[in-house]
């Protein structure tokens, strides 16, 4: 059993990481090296982050400044900004990128505050999933039919008695996942919705 919830609470730590990176990439107004994590340029022939060629830095609030170490792939840095999906402008002077990030609008805040709910909402979801998965380990394990009855009770609605024990500290461990998921959504909507 202790196997069991080791493996859940391993894949519901990822599922966190995984949420917690997703809602970093949400812009929120405010400069943030975590913006541009997903660019990549193409660096001799290869996919390379944006973060492994030059060094980001966020001098004022609203702005991002990007030194390459190579200064000839300013233009491929500049292009790769471009064609991502974060709708930054790009001003050079020979050797940095300057990049703006404009104020949100209340409108942007609001359909911004709609993508935190969806991603928060993946990630609960994720973490339900995770719970079930561990809930049927569980009833396998002991079940000496190889859990074909328990699979014929859950579609009734069933997990009401034989295994509602083991299942405790699975639903313990999924409400504490949920509630972070919930504590950063609710942190990153204040942040959106506080200027």
């Amino acid at each position: 059993m202790q196997e069991i919830l080791n493996q859940a609470e391993s894949r519901m730590k990822k599922t966190l990481e995984s949420t917690v990176d997703k809602l970093s990439h949400v812009q929120t107004g405010r400069a943030t090296s975590a913006l541009l994590d997903q660019v990549t340029i193409n660096y001799y022939g290869n996919k390379t982050p944006l973060n492994q060629v030059g060094t980001i830095t966020t001098p004022e609030p609203h702005q991002l400044v990007i030194q390459p170490w190579d200064k000839t792939l300013i233009t491929e840095i500049e292009k790769a900004i471009a064609q991502s999906d974060l709708g930054l402008a790009t001003s050079n002077d020979g050797s940095l990128i300057r990049i703006q990030v404009p104020e949100l609008t209340t409108e942007r805040r609001v359909e911004l505050t709609k993508v935190v709910k969806k991603l928060a909402e993946e990630g609960r979801v994720a973490i339900r999933n995770i719970r079930r998965d561990a809930n049927e380990s569980l009833k396998n394990s002991e079940g000496g039919d190889g859990g074909s009855g328990n699979r014929r009770s859950k579609g009734r609605g069933g997990d009401k008695k034989g295994s509602r024990s083991d299942a405790d500290p699975v639903q313990k461990l999924t409400d504490t996942y949920v509630d972070k998921i919930n504590e950063l959504a609710e942190a990153k909507e204040s942040e959106l919705l506080e200027n």
